[in-house]
């Protein structure tokens, strides 16, 4: 019992990402645009609100997107933080295997940096290795910051079943036009 008990304790300070992948966000992979960066300052103060209120803890689940953009300023803000920690939730070892090489670097140089990795599979089963990682930072969080469009996806159903297991939510709804 006072192992659950310890559990429900560290669970109170850990957050989370979930967001879309380039493919599905106006700007691309176009980190230069306006829009991107304003949703990157949007994502920092949102972050650094959460460790201003107690988080230490934020699970990545480093997709390409918004979840490496997260984690690159988690651990910016460690500069000024250092207790914070970042986790890295993989859905599978692979995670990384089909991406182009500047896309792998920028994957590879965020793990050397990770505090930790959690990962579920070996390698890539489908997409429910996934769904198991979302679930997996869903459970042991409980505020989830978000990148979302209101279309639905990963994403939305990451976001819905946050909701069902009572988690804070805080939303950056990314700008269509410039």
């Amino acid at each position: 019992m006072d192992i659950h008990k310890n559990l429900v304790i560290l669970k109170e300070f850990v957050a989370c990402f979930t967001g879309h992948r380039p493919q599905k966000l106006p700007w691309g992979f176009n980190e230069n645009d306006e829009r991107c960066k304003e949703m990157k300052n949007q994502a920092k103060i949102k972050i650094e609100d959460a460790i201003k209120n107690g988080y230490h803890t934020f699970l990545c689940g480093m997709a390409l997107g918004f979840d490496m953009i997260c984690a690159e300023i988690v651990l910016e803000l460690k500069k000024q933080y250092p207790h914070i920690k970042l986790i890295g939730a993989l859905p599978c070892k692979t995670q990384s295997d089909g991406w182009k090489s500047p896309q792998k670097a920028r994957y590879n140089k965020i793990m050397k940096q990770l505090d930790g990795i959690r990962c579920i599979y070996d390698t890539y089963i489908g997409k429910e290795c996934m769904h198991e990682r979302n679930r997996y930072m869903i459970n042991n969080s409980s505020l989830v910051i978000a990148l979302f469009n209101g279309k639905s996806g990963g994403t939305k159903q990451t976001l819905e079943y946050a909701v069902s297991q009572g988690l804070k939510v805080e939303i950056i709804k990314p700008k269509e036009e410039i």
